[in-house]
């Protein structure tokens, strides 16, 4: 079957990887670009600051990997050190990896490992342990023209954020990284066009991704596009693309290649 990764540079190669050694022809067409963040500053003082945080919370591993890189090398070991009582969470097993490989033990992280992974499930996890009065600190990406303010949300979707609100808890944010849309080249317009039309499978992991799709090619028909996504909220912005056929998987690499398989 003939894929098309759509993950930002990066975050494609395991997954192009896998599953061309399965004999999948696998094409990468990035629809986020991540750059860092515009002003580190923000960065090196919500560090400074870490302690007073009940939790730290990575939207992604791009977030947790940014928020490391500007740190120092070996900032995260030194977490438990610096604060014990502040906990690191992340809605996936792919943020969990990110803060592993930063260096942070495993016994501070709080995430999913199970079902769906997502804010809410996250959520669920963490939710009778939140004590009130105690900020956290959600790190995000934002566009690039963002102002990496401590105080001041980044993009994306708030709900833990106001779950915590309701909680008695206040949140602080700090943009860990750019995200924009990507400048494709003529090559690559060229190969969206033909797999829109020729029965390829659109892998989606993020909403805003379809949303710069559609920004790259807002004359194209997609009536003849299948996609796959990673959550319902993914699956219900490709439906408003237009997408003909839209199916869901659970979000990881190996329950994708399964779902993929399943269609062949």
């Amino acid at each position: 079957m003939s894929v098309i990764i759509t993950r930002p540079e990066a975050d494609a190669a395991p997954w192009v990887r896998q599953l061309s050694e399965r004999g999948h022809e696998v094409r990468a067409l990035p629809l986020i670009e991540i750059s860092t963040a515009p002003d580190p500053v923000p960065l090196r003082q919500a560090w400074q600051h870490l302690k007073r945080y009940q939790a730290v919370m990575f939207v992604s591993g791009n977030a947790a990997t940014q928020f490391a890189a500007v740190q120092g090398a070996d900032a995260f070991s030194r977490w438990t050190d610096i604060a014990p009582r502040t906990r690191a969470w992340g809605t996936g097993p792919g943020t969990r990896q990110a803060l592993l490989r930063a260096g942070l033990a495993a016994a501070q992280i709080d995430a999913p490992d199970a079902g769906q992974f997502d804010s809410e499930a996250l959520w669920n996890v963490v939710k009778h342990r939140v004590r009130a009065g105690e900020p956290v600190l959600i790190v995000r990406g934002g566009d690039a023209q963002s102002t990496a303010s401590v105080a001041t949300p980044g993009a994306g979707r708030d709900w833990l954020a106001n779950a915590l609100g309701d909680a008695g808890v206040d949140v602080d944010f700090v943009v860990a990284y750019a995200r924009a849309v990507p400048q494709w080249s003529p090559a690559q317009i060229a190969l969206a066009q033909v797999a829109a039309q020729d029965g390829s499978l659109w892998l989606f992991s993020s909403a805003e991704a379809i949303g710069n799709l559609r920004q790259l090619l807002p004359q194209q028909d997609w009536g003849s596009a299948r996609a796959l996504t990673t959550h319902p909220r993914i699956a219900r912005a490709a439906r408003e693309a237009g997408f003909g056929v839209v199916r869901e998987s659970r979000p990881g690499l190996q329950e994708v290649i399964a779902s993929i398989e399943s269609q062949t």
